[in-house]
């Protein structure tokens, strides 16, 4: 019987992924910017984001010497926008400490901002060839499968373990060791993506079925041990769509925070949508309030109320966020949190609300 990775890797050279944009480059700032993207997000997803960013920021040094809102306003609607302020930091520290390159060891890739361990070993695999494992949310429920792994893998002293088994089963040392770990850690990634899938793994396809100990034991449903369940709290806020002249106002949330840095419509917690204008400096001559819905982050969900206003006399006070003006047709091109840009393109793209 072949070692793990050994079948992994030929696996992956047959079977595996080959056409992603981000593939066939040893580029590190080409496989660092995909594999931050890839974070909590599907690879169709992350595809046109990705393109886009690569034409506006070709090099790390470009991407450095950008101005936070370029960054938000290419990152608007990928979610999770604490990455995009650590890529930016992340590669001005390159270009600082490192002369522009990214170091060639996971160690030192590790300490830049927004680069945890198994981010690190990605890159450094990729880009340079480096023998350290990789231990993503994927791997994590393949290791768990075949290697019979009980627990959450969440909890630390099962992470742990999973490390040790990530390091152990890495391709031995060689003359063609570079390529092999390109193609094991990649087909790691693959396997998890494609045939070991959370709902319906297809065990018949895998590489590595003939020693897998979930499915000689049918435990394909029962591993990884599922994570308690926690009740996911609700919140509630008001939105102010505030239109004047054809122009929406909008307001830069505080970073960090929820959509940190992006433009977004006023927010009130309580009274009513006159009441919130009038605090803005703003007379509604007509206020509306839309069908509410629901917008689901990773740790809570947010009940949206929002109001459509017509505004009236003007006297906008000072407020703490910068304020700006959004004329109506460029909703669909503007760079703004998913559900606010699903309100506005309701009201003034499609003229009808989703």
């Amino acid at each position: 019987m072949q070692p793990f990775s050994h079948r992994i890797a030929e696996w992956q050279r047959a079977s595996g992924r080959h056409t992603l944009p981000w593939q066939n480059t040893h580029d590190p700032y080409r496989i660092w910017l995909s594999e931050i993207m890839l974070q909590q997000t599907q690879v169709a997803t992350v595809i046109p984001y990705y393109t886009r960013f690569l034409a506006s920021f070709p090099t790390v040094a470009d991407l450095a010497a950008a101005d936070e809102e370029q960054v938000m306003a290419l990152w608007a609607g990928l979610g999770y926008y604490t990455r995009a302020r650590n890529l930016h930091a992340c590669a001005r520290q390159v270009v600082s400490d490192w002369g522009g390159r990214f170091p060639p060891a996971a160690a030192d890739i590790k300490t830049l901002p927004g680069i945890g361990r198994s981010t690190a070993a990605a890159i450094a695999a990729f880009a340079y060839g480096e023998r350290s494992p990789i231990l993503d949310g994927n791997v994590k429920r393949v290791f768990a499968r075949h290697f019979g792994i009980e627990g959450d893998p969440t909890k630390r002293a099962v992470e742990q373990r999973m490390w040790a088994i990530a390091q152990a089963e890495v391709p031995a040392d060689g003359p063609d060791a570079a390529e092999q770990m390109r193609r094991y850690t990649q087909g790691l990634m693959d396997l998890g993506a494609t045939l070991c899938t959370r709902g319906d793994p297809a065990c018949g396809a895998c590489p590595v079925r003939a020693t897998c100990m979930a499915l000689r034991e049918a435990r394909q449903h029962e591993l990884p041990t599922p994570r308690e369940r926690k009740a996911v709290p609700q919140r509630q806020t008001g939105m102010l769509v505030i239109e004047k002249n054809s122009e929406i106002l909008l307001q830069r949330r505080p970073s960090p925070g929820i959509w940190g840095g992006l433009w977004s419509l006023p927010e009130f917690a309580d009274g009513d949508a006159a009441l919130a204008c009038r605090q803005l400096g703003i007379e509604a001559a007509e206020a509306v309030r839309l069908p509410e819905f629901l917008h689901t982050f990773t740790h809570f969900k947010l009940q949206i109320a929002p109001w459509h206003v017509r505004a009236g006399a003007l006297a906008l006070r000072d407020a703490q966020a910068p304020q700006v003006w959004l004329p109506t047709g460029e909703v669909a091109q503007a760079a703004l949190p998913a559900p606010v840009k699903k309100l506005l393109q309701g009201l003034f793209v499609r003229g009808t609300l989703l």
